[in-house]
């Protein structure tokens, strides 16, 4: 067997949960080029196990925790993993990444991705140890949130295994269930739903294969010269504040959406603000592995605590969709409720919005729960436990906004805060319209890190309330940025560091592989990543009136900025101009020849 290339063991592990089988799968060089690793590898793998014929939570449907050649080198950021499913949410392609040591224990198994299929017969943990692959009972583990599963298995097996487990909610099959890993989650489209479905609760991976780098000591000098940019102006109000620094500024800018994005401001955001958090709240920082930037905040909950919590790590998508989108101005119950979501193992962007939801058909009269109020922070708490525990009201809610749209009716899909079925970020679409384009195309659905659209409606490149054709080149260049850096995989806070990414991404991969890759190149590569990923969603029944946002968001202005519309003709202007500068047809089709993405790299 030839020596694979530098950076990559050349070869992934397929893994039948129904059998006890597993094999280690040649991936050629042809593969690797074209779809590097990570979120693109990761499409690859789903369109050849053919996956978008299948229900995702049934036995058939695969499950790939992906890694990339720069996973274990000196690279800042490189410690990263991408999960690759059909979303049962979505019933579209979903990728999520998360950091840290699951990503090096993973791919020193000695292999470049693992690709789970079939269902356990009992509960089970999956363990993996260089070549070694087999089953322990987890019947004693089924039930434990997320932390306590991942340190009860961590005193099973040993400190070498990294762990990727599951808590409540995708046990019960949550459709926006995460896989948690040392307090860090593959969060959005519900791969721990996919993961319970499999009846495994958790995968244990450990391994003593490195790959090399085909020149050592250029890489380290290249890596060294990144970091130390990283420690610039362009991350520094991470390092600072975390993500939650964009709070109050969106809250200035009117694009904070509040009360199921009836609004664009919130009255009490200043409450939450992380200035505030840390004025009075104890934190801490922390950092991913292999992460220079630092950007993890973790804040002390208030008195009477007895979890036995050292914190709650506090990013700005959990802060809005449990506070400003639910009405909650406390930050105890904020704090309390992000806490909840990563013990129970929900995607917190999802859990906020389909409240959020719920709340505004609780006002309409829609919805008979007259305890479930906006503003209400027992309510969102205990709204959040029977959604994990999939009881009372939780049970409907636990399908997601758009489902539950779908069985409440009366006209409530037109404010069920979703694309495809995944709920809405917090950028308000009527007043940053480069994003509502993103949102819209999206094959994942609304997404605001598959598309980062959000920095052109922020520059001077765009008039962010009235988008015209120019938006349409920054959105495609946006997302082709996202698929590259999902794919290599980095994290996103580095991309003001590069003056040019796919100049930097190409001298990288020339360092790690040897490849004589290209700008060009890899430009190209970004583009097919993104076909592949809509090829996946057509395969699985994609529809051209799927993009779109709710009609809460077209043609009506924004409460509280009444220049924010969004004129339901500007927006399918702009999507049909974004599907045509792609390569495709209008409507969104691709072409005969973009059909054959998985077969011209096979051969």
């Amino acid at each position: 067997m030839p020596r694979p290339t530098p950076g990559y063991h050349g070869r992934y592990l397929r893994v039948d949960l129904t059998t006890g089988r597993s094999a280690s799968i040649p991936l050629p060089d042809s593969v690797l080029r074209r779809f590097i690793g990570g979120s693109g590898l990761g499409a690859y793998l789903l369109l050849r196990e053919r996956a978008a014929a299948v229900d995702p939570l049934s036995p058939d449907a695969p499950l790939a925790f992906v890694f990339s050649p720069l996973v274990g080198s000196p690279l800042t950021t490189s410690a990263k993993f991408a999960v690759v499913s059909k979303s049962p949410l979505t019933g579209r392609i979903n990728d999520s990444l998360a950091s840290s040591q699951f990503a090096l224990a993973g791919k020193r198994t000695g292999h470049d991705a693992i690709v789970l299929v079939g269902r356990c017969a009992e509960p089970m943990v999956l363990v993996i140890d260089d070549g070694n692959v087999w089953f322990e009972p987890a019947g004693d583990l089924w039930g434990m949130d997320c932390r306590a599963a991942e340190q009860a298995l961590r005193a099973r097996l040993s400190p070498a295994h990294a762990i990727a487990t599951i808590g409540p909610a995708g046990e019960r099959l949550v459709r926006y269930a995460t896989i948690s890993h040392d307090g860090r989650h593959a969060g959005r489209g519900g791969s721990g739903a996919v993961l319970g479905s499999k009846n495994l609760k958790a995968l244990a991976v450990a391994g003593t294969q490195r790959c090399g780098w085909a020149e050592p000591e250029k890489l380290i000098v290249l890596s060294k010269v990144i970091s130390q940019k990283s420690f610039g102006a362009a991350t520094a109000k991470y390092r600072e504040l975390g993500t939650a620094s964009n709070l109050l500024v969106f809250n200035r800018l009117g694009v904070l959406p509040t009360r199921n994005f009836q609004q664009g401001s919130f009255a009490g955001a200043a409450t939450l603000s992380p200035e505030q958090l840390q004025a009075t709240r104890t934190k801490t920082r922390q950092s991913c592995a292999a992460c220079t930037i630092g950007c993890e905040h973790i804040y002390s909950l208030g008195e009477g605590d007895q979890s036995g919590s050292k914190g709650v790590r506090l990013e700005y998508e959990n802060l809005f969709a449990l506070g400003p989108l639910c009405g909650i101005d406390d930050p105890d119950t904020v704090l309390r409720a992000s806490r909840r979501c990563d013990e129970l193992g929900l995607d917190t962007i999802s859990a906020g919005g389909t409240i959020a939801f719920a709340m505004e058909c609780v006002e309409r009269g829609l919805l008979d729960a007259p305890w479930l109020r906006f503003g209400d922070g027992d309510a969102l708490l205990t709204a959040i436990e029977q959604i994990g525990r999939r009881e009372g009201l939780g049970d409907l809610l636990a399908a997601g906004s758009r489902r539950a749209a779908e069985a409440i009716g009366g006209n409530s899909i037109s404010f069920a805060p979703q694309v495809k079925g995944l709920e809405i970020p917090g950028y308000e679409p009527r007043a940053l319209q480069t994003m509502a384009l993103g949102f819209a195309v999206g094959t994942r659905g609304a997404d605001h890190n598959r598309s980062t659209a959000y920095e052109a409606d922020f520059s001077e490149k765009v008039d962010r309330r009235n988008a015209g054709p120019e938006a349409v080149d920054l959105a495609i260049a946006a997302e082709d940025r996202a698929a590259l850096i999902d794919s290599l995989i980095l994290c996103k806070f580095l991309r003001g560091v590069f003056e040019d990414l796919f100049e930097s991404a190409a001298e990288m991969l020339r360092l790690t592989t040897g490849w004589d890759v290209t700008a060009e190149e890899l430009h190209a590569t970004a583009r097919r990543i993104v076909t592949a990923k809509k090829l996946f969603n057509i395969q699985a029944g994609w529809q051209p009136e799927e993009d779109r946002l709710p009609d809460r968001f077209l043609d009506t202005a924004l409460a509280t900025d009444p220049s924010a519309i969004l004129p339901k003709e500007r927006l399918r202007d702009l999507i049909r101009r974004y599907n045509l500068q792609r390569g495709w047809t209008a409507e969104g089709w691709v072409s005969s020849e973009q059909l054959k993405l998985v077969d011209d790299a096979d051969n």
